[in-house]
């Protein structure tokens, strides 16, 4: 029997054809389902471009006071200590949301999507293709620290799995469609198409095999196109080029990347110190939690606008070198204790954008105090930067080859490919060495969900698996 990738918490089965025998290649069934998820992927990039001009709308709303779909952040708002309560009230209205329409949509996504796949055969409500997007966009267009990439991949997800309730598919065959619009939804905003891929195979599928990574890829090469034609070809962090960096610089980055990953693990903890800490406010119901966090979003942006919002335009300034030391200290910082109690207090966003922002600032901090300490080794702190934002990525959610091709794919910048494989591979051993669980699971195993720590090939007992 030829061995596969599968995942060892996963009861494996055979899955066979009509004539009852394995099948060892791709038959007409994998055509449909990789249609479905080709499909798929316009939707997800169609829900991609509402949610981007949603947050815009409810930004431009809540801070300026102007109906426009316009892209603005709110850091530029002339509100003084008034934008202080805009958080609270979106807060709020998350968690009104929450307990009324679904809990479900509080959270990052991904983690919520995983125990999905792992507990109820990818069968996620499909109420939560229309909340997620729209408790994301009133989050963080009311100056929430999150990412939009997190309720999209979420999104994706589940308008996936809702496909694969409608029409007659296997449990597998829906973990498919539910992996094939994350994937896309993550390249919808991106343009990372290969790391789409792959982060699906390393968080969602747990498995490698044409029949299911096949309509993954395929769905990521048709939002990267869609996007394409929308946004151009342009990096979506734009940043100047690493041609030829000199030996010095690429081992100082390296080692960051290693330095940051260590930091991953205790940011990580952090986050659910936090959480913890909310569970224990037992005389405030849970959905008055975010807009408690809220509180401080607004009085943590009030000194530190720049935490407000999405703040892509962060790391693109940040791995530019266009910060100086001490505002990217200081963004770093506040950022950090934004994001941490606001995704704590369970409210809608994501989590990748401020994992970045926060890699970016301590893989820059890193290699710039080093150059302070031996000015003759002539260190480009901007590499580092680059390196920390994707060995941060790596170190919190473990998903090592995601994390490289990320970096590789969202700036464009092939010349730094030997510091960020070498950095972001020291994150991802630092990280495995000292935290068990990721960002990702660790919800997950405190539910008593028990997620694949690997995926092994075992030539002699693999079975390809069915739902």
């Amino acid at each position: 029997m030829s061995g596969m990738f599968v995942a060892p918490s996963l009861a494996p089965t055979m899955e066979r054809d009509h004539a009852g025998r394995a099948p060892t290649g791709l038959d007409r069934r994998d055509i449909w389902i990789s249609f479905l998820a080709m499909v798929l992927a316009i939707a997800a990039v169609g829900i991609a471009e509402v949610l981007i001009r949603a947050i815009a709308l409810v930004t431009n709303l809540a801070y300026y006071g102007t109906l426009s779909v316009a892209p603005s952040s709110p850091a530029d708002h002339h509100l003084g200590a008034w934008a202080i309560a805009i958080p609270v009230l979106g807060g709020a209205i998350v968690g009104l949301m929450a307990r009324f329409g679904s809990r479900a949509i509080r959270g990052h996504g991904i983690p919520e999507a995983m125990e999905q796949i792992l507990t109820n055969e990818s069968k996620i409500p499909l109420r939560l293709t229309f909340l997620k997007p729209i408790s994301a966009a009133i989050a963080i267009g009311t100056g929430g620290p999150f990412g939009a990439e997190g309720p999209i991949i979420a999104t994706g997800g589940a308008l996936g799995s809702a496909i694969g309730q409608f029409i007659r598919v296997t449990a597998r065959e829906r973990k498919v469609l539910l992996a094939a619009g994350a994937a896309a939804g993550m390249t919808a905003i991106f343009g990372t198409p290969i790391a789409g891929v792959l982060l699906a195979i390393e968080l969602l599928l747990a498995e490698y095999s044409a029949r299911a990574v096949t309509p993954v890829a395929l769905a990521c090469a048709v939002a990267g196109g869609l996007r394409a034609i929308i946004h151009g070809t342009d990096a979506v962090f734009a940043i100047t080029s690493f041609a030829n960096p000199d030996t010095s610089s690429v081992i100082v980055a390296t080692i960051a990347g290693g330095f940051v990953g260590v930091i991953s693990v205790y940011i990580t903890r952090a986050v659910y110190i936090i959480e913890d800490g909310f569970e224990r406010l037992h005389g405030i119901h849970w959905m008055w939690w975010p807009a408690v966090g809220g509180i401080a979003v607004g009085a943590i942006g009030f000194f530190a606008p720049r935490t407000l919002g999405v703040g892509y335009d962060n790391i693109t300034t940040a791995v530019s070198g266009g910060f100086a030391v001490g505002t990217l200290l200081v963004l770093g910082v506040m950022k950090f204790l934004s994001w941490s109690i606001a995704l704590g207090s369970g409210t809608s966003g994501g989590t990748l954008a401020p994992l970045l922002t926060l890699g970016a600032a301590l893989g820059y901090l890193f290699a710039y105090s080093l150059g302070l300490v031996a000015p003759s080794l002539a260190i480009d702190p901007r590499l580092a930067a680059l390196v920390g934002m994707a060995a941060m990525f790596a170190g919190a959610s473990r998903a090592l080859l995601t994390s490289i091709v990320f970096a590789l794919e969202s700036t464009q910048e092939i010349h730094a490919v030997v510091p960020i494989v070498g950095g972001v591979t020291l994150a991802y051993f630092a990280s495995a060495m000292l935290m068990r669980t990721t960002i990702m699971t660790e919800k997950l195993a405190r539910r008593g969900v028990e997620t694949p720590e690997d995926m092994v090939v075992d030539l002699a007992t693999s079975e390809l698996q069915d739902g």
